[in-house]
């Protein structure tokens, strides 16, 4: 789960990573998400801003998180994915286990896609010959 491509999650312009601490609403703005959404992935353990009173402040690491768990999100994997993804990122500092999980949900993902894709196509086949046969039934009649 790499950076981010142009989407509703990408940062917007602005220097935002230069910051040190953000917000929840700095965060929620700049990945167009909302509030709770961040509250979620905190709640699930996957982001763990330092609290102070009432408030939340988030860290540089905290925001490349959320920017991971959003990618992830966004390809079809499931929170706890991300999650596992996330906890050998800590547990491995040579990344070995979690490139190959990541290569291993990857792989899957392809292969889950590239069945869909064959069903649809053969799905449209199927709903093609069957307007085709419609529309001459409607031109004999």
């Amino acid at each position: 789960m790499t950076a981010p491509r142009a989407s509703k999650m990408t940062p917007a312009a602005g220097g935002a990573a230069a910051r040190e601490t953000y917000s929840i609403s700095d965060l929620a703005r700049e990945f167009a998400i909302t509030t709770r959404t961040i509250r979620f992935y905190e709640s699930r353990g996957l982001i763990a801003p330092a609290r102070v009173g009432t408030s939340r402040h988030y860290s540089k690491r905290d925001r490349a998180r959320l920017m991971l768990i959003l990618r992830g999100r966004n390809l079809g994997f499931t929170v706890e994915d991300v999650g596992e993804y996330l906890a050998l990122y800590d547990s491995d500092p040579g990344q070995v286990a979690q490139t190959q999980l990541l290569l291993d949900k990857v792989t899957a993902a392809i292969a889950a896609l590239e069945k869909k894709r064959a069903d649809t196509d053969a799905a449209l086949t199927d709903l093609r010959e069957i307007a085709e046969r419609c529309r001459a039934h409607l031109k004999s009649t």
